[in-house]
């Protein structure tokens, strides 16, 4: 084998609640997560040094990236002395909240795993992952989880109930530090109730779901787009629409396609940058070998 394709999901927070700060800045969370159909595509070749690509992009190629530094923690923990020829095809918006980045540092651990037969266990692959940053062991895991702690903490749920997820991406993103940073100066007026649901999500019931999403990021967010992506998604008959994580992106939730598309369609004269996607059940996983 010399070398392997990746396809990493992006996320949804379907909730998010901040529950505290710990002595080191972090915050403390409580959110229920949801790996949707658009997908990072990762492409890594052996090699004797480390290479680095995302034709297309203005993503810095240095330590800052987490594709690096996901390849550092492997080859460290590994003790592999060896190296790695790496393409990214970026689907996923930046400073969306749908973690993109941490995507990518997925494909890559994963990637190295398979290619160089370290057979790491996801338990393992997803402690590395926490290194690199805290979406990086649900981006590994994926489908529908309760995730807390600062990200590390992750229960797997029953798998979301049938629906279309329209998502919409404004012209401007959002700062993941500058978000929580406002969120300490002024708080929230809305927090999601996640064990009302993961109640909804074990019986299958998409509207009790739908009550209970709810972002504490968003009232904070200094995005002039939320309020009214959300409500175009909402006039165009989404049961709810919500910021995820902690911004700039929006999405409805709809029970049908032919609704979700129809959305879709309203959207895009205004936000161009939007997709129907649906939930699925896989974080980030193999699927070519060459």
């Amino acid at each position: 084998m010399h070398s392997v394709v990746v396809s990493a999901p992006a996320k949804l927070n379907l909730t998010l609640d901040i529950t505290g700060r710990r002595p080191d800045g972090y915050h403390t969370l409580d959110m229920i997560m949801q790996s949707v159909s658009l997908f990072e595509r990762v492409t890594i070749k052996k090699s004797g040094g480390l290479w680095l690509a995302m034709p297309d992009t203005q993503i810095p190629l240095n330590e800052t990236n987490t594709v690096y530094q996901a390849t550092q923690v492997f080859f460290h923990e590994t003790g592999l002395l060896a190296g790695a020829s790496i393409t990214v095809e970026k689907r996923v918006p930046v400073r969306a909240g749908m973690a993109g980045g941490s995507a990518d540092a997925a494909a890559v651990l994963v990637g190295l795993n398979e290619l160089y037969g370290a057979s790491l266990s996801q338990k393992e692959l997803c402690a590395l992952g926490a290194r690199v940053g805290a979406d990086v062991p649900f981006c590994i895991q994926g489908g529908t989880a309760r995730v807390t702690g600062i990200g590390d903490e992750l229960r797997p749920l029953p798998h979301c109930p049938r629906c279309w997820f329209v998502v919409c991406m404004p012209e401007a993103g959002v700062s993941t530090p500058q978000a929580y940073a406002r969120y300490d100066e002024i708080g929230t007026d809305t927090r999601p109730d996640s064990a009302a649901a993961e109640s909804a999500l074990r019986r299958g019931d998409l509207p009790a779901l739908c009550a209970q999403m709810k972002n504490a990021l968003q009232y904070s967010s200094e995005s002039p787009d939320t309020k009214p992506i959300c409500d175009l998604l909402r006039a165009h008959g989404a049961i709810t629409a919500l910021m995820t994580g902690s911004g700039a992106a929006v999405f409805g939730v709809f029970s049908t396609e032919r609704a979700a598309r129809t959305a879709r369609l309203a959207l895009t004269a205004r936000y161009p940058a939007s997709w129907v996607l649906r939930p699925i059940q896989n974080g980030a996983r193999v699927i070519a070998r060459r």
